[in-house]
């Protein structure tokens, strides 16, 4: 069974996940913003003997990003991203500076997450499935044997991800949505980019964007 921790980071609360089986471990979303933060997940890495078989990004918006440099140099390993995340990507410095925002480096990266590929860590296999409309290239990771997805900013509690920014459209996201997430089981764990985790029943039962 692989087990989850949530580390709400950086001035936006964005949340970086570490998901963990059989000893081997993933880091999704690195938005850890200061020394403090980045020790937070190192130590509970380190403190379980977990070794870190993959870096994953659901999207690269900036909040997102904050500790990717950092843990691609303490891992030795590059982001795995998909191909249409790139763009931002590289524009991560731009991204800074339009918000007056600490200035932040672009990590090391890979464009190597595409529809229906396999995450493999321990004995636990993720599915990757392209899900745009809150940013190009944005992607959910799914445990159907553990029963949860991690969503990034597609799905929240009560709410949906904005479609105001760069390459944002709401038909695109409510598509994604409603052909990758709402098509899970009602028992299935969300985790999502910001805020509480939830469930797909709750959500098809009670969030106002999906009546």
């Amino acid at each position: 069974m692989t087990k989850v921790e949530c580390f709400t980071c950086n001035p936006f609360q964005t949340n970086c996940f570490v998901a963990h089986n059989d000893g081997e471990a993933v880091i999704v979303d690195a938005s850890s913003s200061t020394p403090g933060e980045h020790t937070r997940i190192e130590q509970f890495i380190h403190g379980r003997g977990l070794v870190v078989k993959e870096l994953l990004l659901t999207h690269s918006h900036l909040d997102h990003l904050y500790g990717c440099h950092h843990f691609d140099q303490a891992c030795n390993k590059p982001w795995r991203v998909h191909s249409e995340a790139v763009p931002l990507l590289r524009q991560v410095a731009a991204q800074s500076m339009l918000i007056g925002a600490q200035e932040v480096k672009v990590p090391r990266f890979e464009a190597s997450l595409i529809e229906d590929a396999s995450v493999c860590f321990g004995s636990a296999t993720w599915r990757v499935v392209h899900a745009p409309g809150h940013a190009p290239g944005s992607v959910c990771f799914i445990d159907e044997e553990s029963g949860f997805a991690i969503v990034g900013d597609v799905l929240f509690h009560d709410s949906i991800g904005r479609t105001d920014l760069i390459g944002g459209s709401l038909p695109l996201l409510m598509r994604s949505i409603h052909t990758k997430l709402m098509v899970l089981p009602d028992s299935t764990a969300v985790y999502c980019g910001h805020g509480p985790s939830t469930t797909i029943g709750r959500e098809r039962k009670y969030n106002p964007f999906l009546q």
